[in-house]
């Protein structure tokens, strides 16, 4: 089971989909499209656990992290 995790104000929130289901890998790329459009940043572990950013929907991806620009001053 593959999992989406989006921070945000409120902590996280996680969502899960088999990559072998047609209707929950559209529904997890209609939310990898929606995320990067509201402009959070996309994200995978990879093996060694670091984070490397992504620009498009990676449906091997064991799990994607969706974090937001930073606001500072």
């Amino acid at each position: 089971m593959a999992t989406q995790i989006v921070m945000d104000s409120t902590g996280d929130r996680r969502h899960f989909f088999e990559r072998e289901d047609p209707k929950g890998l559209a529904e997890a790329e209609r939310r990898f499209k929606k995320f990067t459009a509201q402009g959070f940043t996309a994200a995978t572990r990879t093996p060694a656990g670091d984070l490397k950013l992504i620009r498009s929907f990676d449906p091997t991806a064991e799990e994607t992290l969706f974090y937001p620009h930073l606001v500072g001053g």
